[in-house]
């Protein structure tokens, strides 16, 4: 799975971190055994149905999964600083490091050594090819062009340097942190958070960096092409949102990546016209569904190294009827003994620090204000779908034009009522259910943009009835080709007086 990554290095799709099944004894101080990974029926289950529920997903069973290839081995990894506030010789020294493997499984006893090994992994890149090189994190107009945040050290977080041979320096791509960090405007860090690294931008930055200098700009654009359709393209739809980028320029790709802002991801599987927002990790445990449109079922902590697995890659070994996403890019599903894979002890432990994880010290403290806003949910019944204490009631709800099957009611936790908001995602991708989950609020006061693509960029523009208008500019995520759009839908709180609006927005902020 690694080698696919690596073969997509221009690609963003990935959340997560990879894994095969190597079985742990029971530990010791408490920490149960290390789950099994690719159960054949937990991995058949795990997925609520496509809204198109015969181009649902088969994926590859155990015995493939088992047999791909080599474990990756998890680096002592370095920070990463922006230019102008690197120490001075810091890359000579790092060139002076010895290579170091610092994830020993045998060395975990205590459910403390466990999440810390967890963060170890959280933070490892595992490609060394991709959206960022030394190209990018060493040059100032990246960091301009894209957009990209740096910590008050003038850390850029979202990606660290390894050394896997003494005197070469590389940057390890795609870790888990990569996506689920986020820079406060103070500097701080969140860890877990919604990222806000600018993945699309940096996209659209590489894009047009590398573009001239391709001694053969047709088969570059062909080969990105081929690249976008492999990450979005729903062949079986009637009217195909996402296959319209077999005709498009690289330039017309660059800028609809260039049109999705920090905190929004066109991840492998949703779409370049309308991506998902990232979620805040933060409380994960709690959650009875993951991604926006409630596709993965989270039964257990297997579950979720499950999910990470898929979303990481191995779900696109998939076939989605006929169709097979990636084998126009390949030619074929490759040769299982070429794949790197992390091990199940890793992903656990990935897993393990999640679930650990709380949130930063809110700075919005309970007052007067956050009073009368708590008196404003319970009167407008907020709290039907946003229930506490983990304000959402972790049931799905199904969006216009779908209508849930009758079996699904006995397998799936459903609230029958439609809030009315974009059903794009939910219809037209490969992540579609035809359901969206309803969010936790929790948090909410470090996070942004909001709705499940990012539409509106603050909590005040979320409650501000100028967006159910056609001539609206969303403050979030726009979309390609588009000047002005409507962010409809979820129309509680429209009508409240401006007090009870902004008492509420007090309330939501101390969550």
């Amino acid at each position: 799975m690694i080698r696919i990554m690596k073969a997509f290095s221009l690609a963003i799709f990935v959340f997560a971190c990879l894994s095969f099944s190597i079985r742990a004894e029971k530990g010791s101080d408490g920490v149960p055994p290390v789950p099994k990974l690719w159960d054949d029926e937990a991995i058949r289950t795990i997925e609520v149905p496509l809204a198109n529920a015969d181009k649902s997903p088969v994926h590859v069973d155990s015995s493939y999964y088992y047999s791909l290839g080599q474990i990756v081995k998890i680096y002592k990894s370095y920070p990463i600083y922006a230019p102008g506030k690197e120490p001075a010789g810091y890359i000579d020294w790092l060139k002076q490091q010895e290579p170091e493997i610092i994830f020993d499984p045998s060395k975990l006893k205590t459910m403390d050594d466990w999440i810390k090994a967890g963060e170890i992994v959280f933070d490892f890149g595992p490609v060394f090819q991709g959206t960022m090189g030394p190209g990018e994190v060493r040059n100032p107009e990246w960091y301009k062009k894209a957009g990209v945040p740096v910590t008050k050290d003038g850390i850029m977080p979202f990606a660290r340097y390894v050394v896997r041979e003494k005197g070469v320096v590389e940057i390890g791509n795609v870790a888990c942190a990569s996506c689920h960090t986020r820079v406060m405007p103070d500097g701080s860090v969140i860890k877990g958070a919604q990222g806000n690294f600018p993945f699309d931008r940096s996209q659209a930055y590489n894009f047009r960096d590398r573009y001239p200098r391709q001694t053969n700009k047709e088969r570059y654009t062909e080969r990105s092409r081929a690249m976008m359709l492999a990450l979005y393209d729903t062949p079986w739809l009637k009217e195909n949102p996402n296959g319209r980028v077999s005709q498009m320029s690289l330039e017309e790709i660059a800028e609809a990546h260039d049109l999705i802002p920090p905190g929004v991801m066109a991840r492998h599987r949703s779409s370049l016209f309308f991506p998902p927002q990232i979620p805040d990790l933060i409380g994960i445990k709690d959650w009875r569904y993951l991604d926006h449109t409630g596709l993965v079922q989270q039964r257990s902590i297997a579950d979720l190294m499950r999910y990470a697995a898929l979303t990481q890659g191995g779900d696109n070994y998939a076939r989605f009827g006929e169709y097979i996403p990636f084998e126009p890019f390949q030619g074929k599903l490759p040769d299982a003994k070429d794949e790197e894979r992390y091990s199940d002890e890793q992903l656990y432990a990935v897993a393990l620090y999640l679930y650990s994880l709380k949130p930063p010290p809110n700075p919005n403290k309970f007052d007067q204000r956050a009073a009368r806003g708590k008196k404003v949910f319970e009167r407008e019944g907020c709290a039907s779908c946003h229930t506490p204490p983990l304000y959402t009631n972790n049931k799905l709800t199904p969006v216009d034009g779908f209508t849930p099957p009758k079996d699904h009611f006995k397998k799936y936790d459903i609230m029958n009522v439609s809030v009315g908001t974009d059903p794009r995602l939910a219809l037209g991708s490969r992540r579609g259910t035809g359901y969206y989950k309803v969010p936790s609020l929790k948090g909410v006061w470090y996070r942004g943009p909001f709705e499940h693509n990012g539409s509106v960029a603050t909590l005040e523009d979320w409650f501000d009835p100028k967006r159910l208008r056609d001539d609206y500019v969303p403050t979030g995520f726009v979309g390609y080709g588009v000047k002005t759009r409507a962010v409809k839908g979820h129309l509680y709180g429209m009508k409240l007086s401006e007090k009870d609006r902004a008492d509420l927005i007090a309330f939501l902020k101390t969550l």
